[in-house]
């Protein structure tokens, strides 16, 4: 007898980001939640995306490189936007450090409509869009303003959702992949206040 088939990959893609956009229309973004998405500790995944030229482009270009932030957002996100001044700040303070890689969700915003938003905003870094859903689906995301760090060593070292990230915590993960150096680091950029 049979129940059902198994869902084809484009139908897998449009549950994400039927979830991706619920999540994020809802409101549902906790503050941080510890191995969400990717798990902490495994390599970051590989995606096809696109510039916001339509050009294709490939996440692993970062991978592995460098120490690496990845946002998944979109121009919508309420939690996007509450995230964004903590996000500038970390662009601006780990310029020439770290690479800031957004990727933008397809729903509902066009390339046009998020270049346009990141030249408004400043938003620094590489900017793409996912129009299939292959990023949202190789990394897990559960909504908009889910943040991925990667170290340097290419491997996971924090992955958070929602507006309220602390990023002076997360990024100096990436620079250290996740050494208790990093965690000194955090520790006296929090209590110094200069984070």
């Amino acid at each position: 007898v049979t129940v059902g088939s198994a869902p084809t990959n484009r139908e897998a893609v449009g549950k994400n980001l039927l979830m991706v956009i619920l999540r994020g229309l809802l409101g549902f973004a906790p503050i941080s939640a510890p191995a969400i998405g990717t798990a902490l500790g495994s390599v970051a995944p590989d995606a096809k995306l696109e510039t916001l030229e339509g050009k294709p482009a490939d996440l692993s270009q970062f991978i592995g490189k460098g120490p690496v932030v990845i946002e998944f957002w979109a121009t919508w996100c309420p939690s996007c936007k509450e995230l964004e001044p903590a996000m500038l700040a970390a662009q601006k303070k780990y310029a020439g450090k770290v690479q800031f890689v957004g990727v933008a969700v397809s729903v509902n915003e066009s390339p046009e409509l998020v270049r346009r938003y990141t030249q408004k905003h400043g938003l620094a870094g590489a900017q793409f869009y996912d129009r299939t859903g292959v990023a949202i689906d190789a990394y897990g995301v559960p909504a908009t303003s889910f943040v991925v760090v990667v170290g340097k060593n290419g491997r996971v070292v924090y992955t958070g959702l929602g507006g309220t990230q602390d990023l002076n915590w997360a990024v100096p993960k990436a620079l250290f992949c996740g050494t208790a150096e990093a965690a000194a680091f955090a520790a006296s950029a929090a209590l110094s206040g200069t984070s």
